[in-house]
């Protein structure tokens, strides 16, 4: 008969042997999901918000285009209100983003002509001219919050409904412009009101590019740029 002793030692051990399979079990599974990638649309995964500019240096973004643009009180301008600005100019980051959002202020003011401006993304300049090609966030001219397709479709691909612009857009005044862009969905806020919900149905369209700028020719235009922040987004696998 064993002592006491000895059936407390080998209740014990019994115990002792039955976590050790518990925790080599548990860490077979957790090293077999450790393996496993997440899906990558899951939104927890989006990096933070940075400053895409950083309202005082080109620092990130081309310094050849001085000529057209400035930067003043913090802000991105170019144009002015005593004279017609020729043609259109742009003003485009080094760096190419693919899946993100952006969010910035925009300001435009004008009294003759065609009194317009855009945010292009997922564009690239055109070689040996200044025009881009690419998706526009288009401002002015009562086409805030509008999708336009610049240099390559000529055409809008999603427009703001003209109730939904009145309440949202301020007129002569800062008005905050979201942009989010991943995989083939694009969507626009104008001051937080949604104004486009987009899907991109052609699979040639590039999905990465250069960030810019633009200020529209034709027109006595002033158009300011500032406080612009972006976040990465995670890449969502073409179909």
């Amino acid at each position: 008969m064993a002592t006491p002793f000895l059936r407390l030692a080998n209740q014990c051990l019994v115990a002792n042997l039955a976590v050790w399979t518990f925790l080599s079990v548990a860490g077979g599974i957790d090293r077999e999901l450790a393996g496993q990638e997440p899906p990558a649309t899951i939104e927890t995964t989006a990096k933070a918000w940075y400053d895409l500019f950083d309202g005082k240096s080109w620092r990130g973004w081309e310094e050849d285009r001085k000529e057209f643009w400035r930067i003043e009180n913090g802000a991105l301008v170019a144009g002015s209100l005593d004279k017609r600005f020729p043609r259109n100019e742009f003003l485009c980051t080094l760096e190419e983003f693919g899946d993100f959002e952006l969010q910035l202020q925009y300001r435009i003011e004008g009294t003759e002509g065609f009194v317009n401006g855009g945010v292009q993304f997922r564009s690239q300049r055109i070689a040996d001219h200044h025009e881009m090609t690419g998706y526009q966030a288009d401002l002015g001219a009562g086409y805030d919050g509008s999708l336009y397709d610049e240099s390559r479709r000529n055409k809008f691909l999603a427009e703001a409904e003209a109730e939904v612009l009145q309440k949202a857009l301020k007129k002569d005044d800062w008005n905050h412009y979201r942009i989010r862009a991943q995989g083939d969905r694009i969507q626009l806020w104008l001051n937080e009101v949604q104004t486009v919900d987009y899907r991109e149905t052609d699979p040639s369209i590039p999905r990465t590019g250069r960030i810019a700028v633009q200020i529209h020719g034709d027109g006595v235009t002033k158009v300011q740029f500032r406080h612009l922040q972006l976040r990465k987004l995670p890449t969502t696998p073409v179909p």
